[in-house]
Order: C-alpha cells, then sequence, then structure tokens
C-alpha cells in the first residue's frame, strides 16, 4: 500500500474579529525544539460578545495551556476574545481560534482536539507554504499557531459593505492508502477560511461552520435468504465489560439506518448462517470488501478480509474476533465475526474524499469439514487448505451486503455565530 500526503477540507469555519486597546500576548509552554517566537507581540484582538462553547473546551491540560492576552487579563475579557479563564491564566481552549489585532496582523490558534479525529497539527499550514513568515510561530504536542500581517501568506483583499475584509484560508494533510481497487483514508479533512473585517468605526465579528451534509435517504443493498451481514451496536455499561464482546450483544435494526459514524470508529461486523440447526457446517468468509454503493461490483473498492484474513495492505488491520463455545450461540460455527475502522474513499487522481457513505460486503461459503479439510481458515494456511475450502458448491454461497448506509460524520468545536458592532 503506498502512502500519500495531499490536501482536502470539509470542515469550513468562517471568522472574523478584531482588537480593543491593550496590548496582550501569548507565551508557550516550554517544549523540545520550540520555534522562537516572533519578535514583535501582537496587540490585542477586538472585543466580542464571550461564546458559549461547548463545555469541554476548556478542558486543557496544565502542561498545554497557552497564555491568550495579557498575565493580568480579567476573566470577562478574556471569554470576551473567545478564550478560557481558570481563575488565574487565560488561555486557549480546544478548538479554532481565531483574532486580528489593531496593527494587522492574523492570529489564529489551531487545537488538535478540534477535530474528530484529532488531527495533527504539525500537518495544518497556509496555502502559501514557500514564505518562511508563513509557518507556524509555535507548534506544541496539542496546538499550532499562527501569526503574520493581513497583507502576507496570500491574504486576498476586498471592499464589502463598507469594510476592508481581508481573507485567507489553511487546511490539513492527511495521509491516503491506495489499493488496487480504491483509495481511503481515516484523516480528519480540516480546512479553515477566515477574515479580517475592517471599518472607520464598527467592527462585525461572524463565525460560521459547515459540517457534513445530512444524512441521505436510507437505501437497502439486495442480501441472501439463508446468510446475513449485520452491524453490532452494544455498548459497555458495567466495570470490567470486554468491548469486543458486549458490542455483538445488539444489533442495528431497519429502522437505526442510516448509521452515523466518525472516521477510525470500530464497526462490529457480523455473518451469520440463517435457517440452519445443522451442528457440523462452517461458515467461511472467501472475500470481504467495502464499496461507496450498494453494489457490490462497483468500484472503488477496499479490500477488508481475503481468504477470511485481515487484508494485510492496510495500516488499520481487520481484526478477526473468534467466535467459540464461550459466546453462548446456539451453533457458533454459524457466525464470523469482524471489527473494521470506518474510512472514506478517496478519488485516486484528485486524492479528494469521494464519497460518504460505505457498504461492506462479504462472499460466503457452508463448509462441511473432513478429513482432507477441517473447514478451518488460519491465515498461514497452505494453498492445498485454500483450494479445499473453496470447493463448495453453488448454492452453498451468498453474497451478504450491510443492509444500508454507514455516513461519515466529523466534528469540530469552534464558537457559535457572533455579531458585535
Amino acid at each position: 500500500m503506498e502512502l500519500f500526503k495531499c490536501l482536502f477540507g470539509v470542515v469550513l469555519v468562517f471568522v472574523s474579529a478584531c482588537d480593543v486597546t491593550a496590548q496582550p500576548y501569548w507565551t508557550l509552554p516550554l517544549q523540545k525544539h520550540q520555534p522562537p517566537l516572533p519578535s514583535r507581540l501582537p496587540q490585542q484582538p477586538l472585543k466580542v460578545p464571550p461564546p458559549s462553547a461547548p463545555s469541554d473546551k476548556c478542558q486543557v491540560g496544565e502542561s498545554e495551556k497557552i497564555q491568550c492576552g495579557t498575565s493580568d487579563i480579567a476573566a470577562e475579557q478574556c471569554e470576551s476574545i473567545n478564550c478560557c479563564f481558570d481563575g488565574q491564566q487565560c488561555y486557549y481552549g480546544k478548538a479554532v481560534t481565531v483574532q486580528c489585532t489593531r496593527d494587522g496582523q492574523f492570529v489564529v490558534v489551531v487545537a488538535q482536539a478540534a477535530t474528530l479525529p484529532h488531527i495533527s497539527v504539525d500537518s495544518v499550514s497556509l496555502l502559501e507554504t514557500n514564505n518562511p513568515s508563513c509557518t507556524p510561530v509555535g507548534v506544541t504536542s496539542a496546538f499550532a499557531i499562527f501569526q503574520f500581517p493581513v497583507t502576507a501568506c496570500g491574504t486576498t483583499i476586498k471592499e464589502e459593505d463598507g469594510y476592508v475584509v481581508y481573507e485567507n484560508h489553511m487546511s490539513s494533510s492527511y495521509e491516503v492508502g491506495i489499493g488496487p481497487r480504491g483509495s481511503i483514508t481515516r484523516d480528519s479533512h480540516f480546512e479553515l477560511l477566515f477574515q479580517c473585517r475592517y471599518s472607520g468605526a464598527t467592527v462585525e465579528a461572524l463565525v460560521m461552520e459547515v459540517n457534513a451534509v445530512p444524512p441521505p435517504v436510507p437505501v437497502a443493498a439486495a442480501g441472501p435468504l439463508r446468510a446475513e451481514l449485520r452491524l453490532g451496536n452494544g455498548q459497555c455499561h458495567s466495570k470490567g465489560c470486554v468491548e469486543e464482546e458486549a458490542a455483538y450483544s445488539s444489533f442495528y435494526t431497519p429502522a437505526n439506518y442510516p448509521i452515523t459514524k466518525m472516521l477510525r470508529e470500530p464497526v462490529y461486523v457480523e455473518v451469520r448462517i440463517l435457517e440452519r440447526s445443522d451442528p457440523n457446517i462452517i461458515l467461511t468468509l472467501e472475500h470481504c470488501w467495502a464499496t461507496s454503493t450498494p453494489n457490490p461490483h462497483s468500484l472503488p473498492q477496499w479490500d477488508l478480509l481475503v481468504d477470511g484474513c485481515p487484508y494485510h495492505d492496510d495500516r488499520y488491520i481487520t481484526t478477526v474476533v473468534p467466535v467459540d463455545g464461550s459466546s453462548g450461540l446456539p451453533y457458533p460455527s454459524h457466525y464470523k465475526r469482524f471489527i473494521i475502522k470506518l474510512f472514506t474513499f478517496v478519488d485516486q487522481t484528485t486524492f479528494t474524499s469521494q464519497k460518504d457513505m460505505v457498504f461492506i460486503h462479504c462472499a460466503t461459503a457452508v463448509c462441511y469439514p473432513s478429513r482432507t479439510n477441517s473447514c478451518e481458515q488460519p491465515c498461514h494456511r497452505q494453498r492445498r487448505a485454500v483450494a479445499a475450502v473453496r470447493k463448495v458448491s453453488s448454492n452453498q454461497r451468498a453474497l451478504v451486503s450491510s443492509r444500508e448506509v454507514i455516513l461519515i460524520e466529523q466534528k469540530t468545536t469552534s464558537a457559535p455565530n457572533t455579531k458585535s458592532k
């Protein structure tokens, strides 16, 4: 599997704010290989109404706090510039904070926890990357800080309703896995469009967040009569509970679809034989894969299991869950279970996200054990054993698919819409 880095954005945040008269600064916690701080400290961002941010936005570890404003800034003033106050210190929260200074500077602070899954802060960059002054002025394990003049780093300038508007754009890179029949990613895609709006007498602050599109109308994939693929939704509610076991204690019903999941979130898959009570037969999974449409033969595709074993060219290897007598099932050999980490398909030419829908398919077979064929599918088996498993009549084969859509949803943390004049 080849690995590439590419740029694409699905989270759009539009921010503008300006300054007051005090002159605060920000400071980073001590880090190894920390870039030098700018020689000229930014002036105070303009006051905007305090945001009603999520309660966990300010849950930042002491070692990760970055000072926002002067050391003597008051709580009200700290919150008015979209920062957090713990009674002693004003600091940046786990979100995206954009500030505009009176002397014409952008200050943009991006938290690792701004998206789920978390982004790598060292992958965030402005679109103009050739200029050294457009790289982050500070990076920690949890935050990336950018500070640059509003006229630099590819900023566009326009006039709008009496304001002079300075607009710029940043995004994060992400890793793409290239397979023989499709490409995927499990990394968050982050894109930020931000503005500073200046006028002679008034200032306007606006924050707008655009998330994933609403779930589509459920689409059903046809399945066989004698086998079924379903997704577990059980959860642990007691101490000592094993998540992999609890997940298969209950399953999504047709009324639950489309199912919404996040990138890298585990998806618990079960395939079972229906309407059979022969304890001697064994279900085998010859091949399991994913597509972006209900059609199992459509492209792109991504392999999950090959000859019953995890696809080895995936960085997030599919986990096969053993099903034996301890499962409490009447016929454990009629079941196969595995866990995947959710992904989205990527266009192989542009490396942009192609589809937000993932359908799971498995080619199954019923195997009758004998002295020459145990029907087991150990991943280190010889070719002879593979051939023995595949010698099954067509009426003992079935193609099963996930009933409907898994819609990928990405979360981001930012302030709500605000306006101040």
